[in-house]
């Protein structure tokens, strides 16, 4: 016998329709790329929404087409959240950042219809435009007096503003399968193309869920929410969509990621929480550092992308007063999978030791399920020390890529094999020990570079820092530490440093002071690169 309930599909467009209609003076505020402020309400962005959602129809938009955005976290890419996807086409966020060749395969390998690109943009699409061939139209993401000379280019291009002002708001919004393709970001491509991930609104809604709830990021209507972490990345990691299902005021901080941007929009703004990776903290605490400032209204920040060094929690908390939420996920989780919440016995922890707790990545949130194997598959213990290969499953997480049949990290039953290498207490508290291709085997043992990495970084002359493996004529590979210092500083120091805080043989080899570190597109330090370039080191050394 089947329940008596209401079989509503679960849709994005909900989302925006109750943001609208029950919280429709709530602020949403723009920055835009020169920095100026711009603020609107629910309810009215609701109507553009509707608009541009009756303009992608008039241009032949249809269930299942996927619409390309190359945009920085405003205003109008929020539009196309929701107007996109509202009506069964495919919201495809492309990473700006990424190379101009991977651009091309993204754009191609998702068969983009249409093209929504900011003005920061367009000069990479006239150079790359005649090899995106499934892009009709290009939709520049401003008025029509923005539009650069367009003279000799292949495409048509139209404004956005101009796409959406004299057109008639939809009057409903369509239905259809809840598991219906909603929008697509692909991964990063470090180990070849990148992978196309393909959310449902099923997932999406179940994952916006999720992430609001107590023992998630906690958020409510009261809330004030600016995501950094940017929206072409994993749906800037399902924050916007919280923030409109919860009616909290959001902010959108454009492309403008500085430490000095960032700390005059949070504090103009009074943002209460905030999400971004370990690179962004960094810029800004050393905003803060030198201008002797302070965060004011913050409450607290999920920090993810990397591990989250002690140093940092303990900043946040002591010096502005921030509860930290260490948090783990990736583009194939939505990204949501682990946080760390304490649990009711830790009430009872010391300062030190809940410090020492919120390092790890944490508990599994309700819908995911984790679990560790060892490279033969077996299952191994939940005893907060043996590490092994980190796999998920859940509503949320991706079954299969893009436009690729088979796939060595996914299981029949679900279970995803993430690329990490982790352990699990008996509380179902993660750590991420290493990343399966950084993790270091020197002499048959294995070396952990994120620990030596988030000890290197509590130094306090140090900013930032890196470890890899690199090739070694006797134990195969040895640890080499790459560091970035924020004063002077010698390698004895930090030798010294390090002594009694990590083992013998982990020691780092060596350690090169370098003036900055690559990064990747989502603010990750870039290791390939590191590797490439220093894998022979120690073997040069030595035969000097």
């Amino acid at each position: 016998m089947l329940g008596l309930m209401s079989d509503q599909q679960l849709l994005i467009s909900s989302l925006i329709e109750h943001s609208g209609k029950y919280h429709g003076q709530t602020e949403i505020v723009d920055c835009d790329a020169d920095g100026k402020i711009y603020k609107t309400n629910y309810s009215d962005t609701l109507i553009r929404v509707k608009k541009l959602a009756n303009s992608l129809k008039n241009l032949n938009v249809n269930l299942g087409d996927t619409i390309g955005t190359l945009a920085w976290s405003n205003l109008r890419h929020l539009e196309l959240y929701y107007g996109v996807s509202g009506i069964g086409a495919i919201c495809h966020t492309i990473n700006p950042r990424l190379f101009k060749e991977q651009i091309i395969y993204i754009i191609n390998d998702a068969k983009n219809k249409l093209l929504f690109v900011d003005l920061d943009f367009f000069d990479l699409v006239v150079e790359i435009s005649n090899e995106i061939n499934t892009v009709e139209h290009i939709i520049i993401l401003g008025q029509k007096k923005d539009i650069p000379n367009t003279k000799n280019f292949s495409k048509k291009v139209i404004a956005y503003e101009d796409l959406i002002e004299n057109i008639s708001v939809l009057n409903e919004w369509p239905i259809f399968s809840e598991k219906t393709a909603s929008s697509l970001c692909y991964t990063s491509g470090t180990t070849g193309n990148p992978k196309g991930v393909l959310y449902s609104h099923r997932s999406t809604v179940i994952h916006t869920l999720a992430a609001a709830n107590p023992d998630s990021f906690n958020l409510s209507c009261l809330d004030v929410i600016m995501p950094i972490a940017p929206m072409f990345h994993a749906n800037a990691w399902g924050i916007p969509y919280v923030a409109t299902m919860i009616g909290a005021k959001l902010v959108l901080p454009g492309r403008h990621l500085d430490g000095k941007s960032i700390y005059n929009l949070m504090e103009r703004e009074k943002v209460t929480f905030t999400a971004a990776v370990p690179t962004i903290w960094l810029m800004l605490f050393q905003f803060l550092e030198i201008e002797k400032k302070k965060l004011n209204h913050l409450k607290s920040c999920a920090i993810g992308g990397s591990a989250c060094p002690k140093v940092m929690i303990e900043n946040f908390a002591e010096k502005h007063d921030v509860n930290v939420i260490h948090a783990w996920g990736m583009t194939e989780t939505s990204p949501l999978g682990t946080v760390n919440r304490p649990l009711n016995k830790h009430k009872e922890f010391t300062k030190e030791q809940k410090y020492e707790l919120a390092t790890k990545q944490g508990r599994p949130v309700y819908g995911v399920d984790i679990k560790i194997k060892d490279d033969e598959g077996n299952d191994l213990p939940r005893d907060g020390k043996t590490a092994g290969n980190l796999w998920v499953k859940g509503p949320w997480i991706c079954k299969g890529y893009m436009n690729i049949l088979e796939s060595d990290v996914h299981e029949q039953d679900g279970w995803f094999l993430t690329g990490d290498v982790a352990n699990i207490d008996e509380d179902g508290y993660m750590q991420i020990t290493d990343r399966v291709k950084d993790v270091i085997k020197s002499g048959g043992e294995w070396i952990s570079t994120i620990e030596i990495e988030n000890i290197t970084i509590a130094h306090p002359k140090v900013k930032e820092a890196a470890v890899i493996g690199v090739k070694h004529k006797k134990w195969d590979e040895r640890p080499l530490l790459l560091v970035v210092k924020s004063e002077e500083v010698s390698k004895e120091q930090i030798y010294e440093f390090l002594i009694g805080k990590i083992a013998k043989w982990w020691m780092p080899d060596d350690i090169l002071f370098l003036n900055e570190l690559p990064h990747t597109a989502t603010g990750k330090i870039r290791k390939v690169d590191l590797k490439t370039k220093y894998i022979n080191y120690l073997m040069d050394q030595s035969s000097l």
